[in-house]
């Protein structure tokens, strides 16, 4: 027989049988089944959570070697940059200062080498933000390094022609000057002897009998040699490494277009030739297609003595001869 289960009555101050019938087994079942299914959720998530299987552990330890060796990588990363951007810096403070080269754009030396396509794949790869931090972090190092490499060699290059470029600069007056007499009115705002209005002078004018020699003053070759609009009887000398010179008012011209001089040959003699109003010489630096002053170019031909008398003269020199 079937054991009877009986409850307390607190109204009957009794105790009464319970009757066990077909509803009452069903929700006895229902309620050990979830009581069971919620005990084993409850143990399948804790055993998820805190114990991991052989081979979460191991791709967790390789995870964590791979950070490591990550954290390396960009403190070498960082170490070589750092290196790098001191290498720059003596590049374009130092050694173009040097050779008076122009230093490379910052725009250059930090292009992307890799367009955005090329790291949008890299996205899609398994630890793919890795990936592509540290891509982008050797490409950039690869473009510097390779933009590094080429500047030194163009600095190799200005080395070995430092001494062809030394005898190219002009560097001397273009008139023998002697106790600096000829100087007659230097670069600037100038009176215009013709208009009697106030103009810029392109260069220097140096006073001279007509049939004066006039001289290289470095090494090139002749441009020009001919009648110019204004200059009247001119020689224009491309020096190269963006230099040129120009000489106007000649009475004369001695050398041909394409032929090459030596500083210190005579190119002609000075004349009253042009938009001149007395025997002179009219003289122009240019570097890199900019109008220069000349004053600073004579540093073969003066002591700092006579350098300071003669800035003092062609800037007090207030009306030009042309």
């Amino acid at each position: 027989m079937a054991k009877k289960k009986f409850y307390f009555n607190p109204e009957t101050l009794d105790y009464e049988e319970i009757q066990i019938n077909l509803a009452y087994r069903l929700k006895r079942i229902l309620v050990h089944a979830m009581s069971g299914i919620f005990l084993g959720l409850l143990f399948f998530l804790l055993f998820v959570s805190i114990i991991k299987s052989p081979g979460e552990k191991e791709a967790a330890l390789a995870k964590s070697r791979m950070e490591g060796q990550y954290k390396a990588l960009q403190g070498q990363m960082s170490d070589i940059q750092g290196v790098l951007t001191d290498l720059q810096q003596r590049d374009d403070n130092l050694y173009r200062v040097v050779f008076q080269a122009e230093p490379i754009p910052y725009e250059v030396r930090r292009t992307a080498s890799m367009d955005v396509d090329y790291y949008d794949q890299l996205l899609r790869m398994t630890n793919s933000q890795i990936v592509v931090e540290t891509t982008k972090k050797l490409n950039e190092l690869k473009k510097q390094l390779y933009v590094q490499s080429k500047s030194y060699d163009e600095i190799v290059v200005l080395a070995q022609n430092k001494e062809k470029m030394l005898e190219a600069i002009p560097a001397i007056q273009p008139v023998a000057n002697k106790d600096l007499t000829r100087v007659a009115s230097g670069y600037g705002m100038r009176m215009d002897p013709i208009y009697h209005s106030r103009r810029f002078h392109a260069g220097m004018d140096f006073t001279a009998p007509t049939g004066t020699d006039i001289y290289a003053t470095g090494n090139g070759r002749v441009a020009s040699a001919g009648w110019q609009q204004g200059y009247g009887n001119c020689v224009e000398i491309d020096h190269g490494f963006g230099y040129v010179t120009l000489y106007g008012h000649m009475s004369s011209i001695s050398v041909r277009a394409g032929q090459a001089v030596n500083r210190g040959e005579v190119i002609g003699l000075v004349g009253n030739t042009g938009k001149s109003t007395g025997p002179h010489l009219h003289y122009e630096v240019h570097y890199k297609g900019e109008i220069m002053n000349p004053q600073n170019y004579y540093f073969l031909d003066l002591t700092p003595e006579e350098y300071d008398k003669m800035v003092q003269l062609s800037n007090n020199a207030g009306q030009m001869f042309d």
